[in-house]
């Protein structure tokens, strides 16, 4: 219509005056115009779904780059999305996976077990006894220190002894007490068999103690450093 002659001024209508007549935007007629004359297979709107191939070569090209200091798919797939290109980050974290891009990970590291989950407890009585101090406090004396000794298996008090000056001398009286009652007179080797469960205070570790319980034959069993 817009090329018709005008029998009055003998000049072709227009797109301006037709379209303003039809109440047409022109838009719609130049779109319509290009439609026919460069015909194409109509496409999904947004932006262009890449395939797995062209992705990869896509994520090879950002891994490349001197930027990248580790390969998280996170990372790759925000970066993609800066490059426009559009995908899931399950989609890349499959890609990443199935092309061996991911980046090394940290081995999980076994969890170190509790070197005290065993048992001190013994089958019968005799065969380990535990020593320790603690402090009180007198109406006599003020304060004291209780040295004692313990059976592991029947829990008795084998031996028990209170002073004022805590030395490794009167640390060893309870052992003394025990092994006496149980054991017989003192003489080397008299405790034999005989394990002995102390801490790592100065009084148990010194000489004098050491040796002490070794002469009578006990077998000294320092508890875990931090394991009382």
């Amino acid at each position: 219509m817009s090329r018709t002659v005008s029998p009055s001024i003998n000049q072709p209508y227009g797109v301006a005056r037709v379209t303003a007549v039809w109440d047409l935007a022109r838009s719609s007629f130049y779109a319509a115009r290009h439609r026919q004359q460069h015909p194409h297979e109509p496409q999904k709107r947004g932006p262009k779904a890449l395939s797995d191939e062209e992705l990869v070569a896509e994520i090879r090209a950002l891994l490349a780059q001197p930027v990248f200091m580790g390969e998280g798919y996170r990372k790759i797939w925000a970066r993609l999305r800066f490059k426009c290109v559009r995908t899931s980050k399950d989609r890349v974290l499959r890609l990443l996976r199935e092309n061996q891009l991911l980046s090394p990970s940290r081995h999980t590291q076994l969890t170190p077990g509790n070197p005290h989950e065993g048992t001190i407890v013994t089958t019968a009585p005799d065969q380990m006894r535990g020593t320790d101090a603690t402090a009180t406090f007198t109406e006599a004396e003020g304060s004291v220190t209780v040295f004692a000794a313990v059976d592991h298996c029947t829990a008795e008090c084998v031996g028990i002894h209170a002073v004022k000056k805590a030395t490794r001398f009167e640390a060893l009286e309870p052992i003394h007490q025990g092994t006496k009652e149980h054991f017989g007179p003192f003489s080397a080797g008299s405790a034999d068999g005989l394990k002995l469960r102390h801490d790592h205070g100065s009084v148990y570790m010194s000489d004098d103690f050491q040796n002490e319980i070794q002469f009578l034959g006990i077998e000294p069993s320092p508890a875990f450093v931090r394991q009382p």
